[in-house]
């Protein structure tokens, strides 16, 4: 069925039903993640060795608690992100054409792929080259850092999840540019304008010094440029779509895709 012959009822009707089915797997996900967020403070706590060297401490009697809780509540949502995608496929996939329904499904578990390949990036690479700037700042300032549990967390997640969804940038463009909205002359054409941003991205998520902007900046805008190779590949396929149906419509004016 297309979506047009639905009633504003009917998707009503279809966006409830996926919502409780996300809801349902959510749910689960939270229970799972009761188990699997203990060992994963754990180990952000004291897997890379500039972790270690800091002395997490509690502010507030409720900070433990409100990290355990927070841990939980991502792990949940990155635990249930392939369902809320397919789930969102489904409920647009009856607009689209059967090839675009094949090809934007595989795009699915590349999000989740990227999303998890950003996080490992920022946490491996990034984070530890912030931390050792930040530990140095305090020694020639001769400052003795004290630093909280709440306010650790709070910044490794201001570190790790923006990349995460950054990396998504390679599939959103290739399907943008498999729908025919975007194209990759127009990405080329905007590329100083992208840099820019960028570039305003890495300077608000990094420490003010030269060398950590351009750590950050530099792998953006290969992302960026590896983007454009995908929206011309994408683009190539999305043209030849274009001309089949042109060419099965010449064919069969009254049928009705």
């Amino acid at each position: 069925m297309n979506n047009n012959e639905l009633t504003i009822i009917e998707h009503i009707e279809e966006l409830r039903k996926r919502l409780y089915i996300v809801a349902v797997f959510f749910v689960i996900s939270v229970v799972g993640s009761f188990f699997l967020a203990e060992p994963l403070i754990h180990f952000l706590q004291f897997n890379s060795e500039e972790a270690q060297q800091l002395q997490l401490h509690s502010f507030k009697v409720t900070d433990p608690v409100k990290v355990y809780f927070q841990v939980i509540f991502i792990l949940s949502v990155i635990i249930t992100s392939p369902i809320i995608l397919y789930q969102i496929w489904s409920f647009i996939s009856p607009g689209l054409y059967e090839k675009e329904r094949r090809v934007t499904l595989s795009y699915i578990p590349y999000s989740v792929l990227l999303f998890l390949g950003g996080v490992v990036f920022s946490y491996e690479v990034l984070f530890p080259y912030i931390i050792k700037f930040m530990m140095q700042m305090s020694v020639e300032l001769d400052v003795q850092q004290t630093i909280g549990i709440n306010e650790y967390f709070q910044f490794l997640m201001q570190i790790t999840l923006p990349f995460g969804v950054i990396f998504q940038l390679p599939i959103v463009v290739l399907f943008l540019t498999r729908l025919g909205i975007i194209t990759p002359m127009m990405l080329a054409k905007v590329r100083k304008y992208a840099y820019f941003i960028l570039l305003v991205i890495a300077a608000i998520i990094t420490p003010p010094d030269i060398m950590s902007h351009m750590f950050v900046t530099l792998p953006l805008c290969i992302l960026y440029e590896i983007s454009i190779l995908i929206s011309r590949a994408g683009y190539r396929k999305y043209l030849r779509a274009e001309q089949q149906r042109q060419i099965e419509l010449a064919k069969n004016p009254s049928t009705d895709e």
